[in-house]
């Protein structure tokens, strides 16, 4: 399998607590966002994470952090830039 993502100074990483809260490192851009799905384009590729009640509590994108709030589901990576901005019908897509 090929991967086109680019690898680069910064690391991604993901840090996640009790399914309740998730530390995002790496972070170039948030696609979209509400409270079921947040889409985001990372280091390592496309992140979509899904669950219920999402919040983004701090956002920094000059240093690629995200954290996120809320009850954590379901974690999806695709290199695929198609899936940007495609909201809920990504995890769809990615588990035909």
């Amino acid at each position: 399998m090929e991967h086109n993502y680019q690898k680069s100074s910064s690391q991604h990483r993901l840090i996640i607590l009790n399914r309740e809260s998730m530390d995002v490192t790496g972070v170039l851009h948030v696609d979209s966002f509400d409270d079921e799905e947040v889409i985001l384009e990372t280091e390592q590729g496309i992140l979509a994470i899904r669950g219920e009640e999402l919040h983004i509590k701090q956002l920094n994108l000059e240093k690629g952090e995200l954290a996120i709030e809320g009850l954590i589901l379901e974690l999806a990576y695709s290199d695929d830039k198609r899936f940007r901005d495609r909201g809920k019908g990504l995890f769809e897509r990615l588990f035909k």
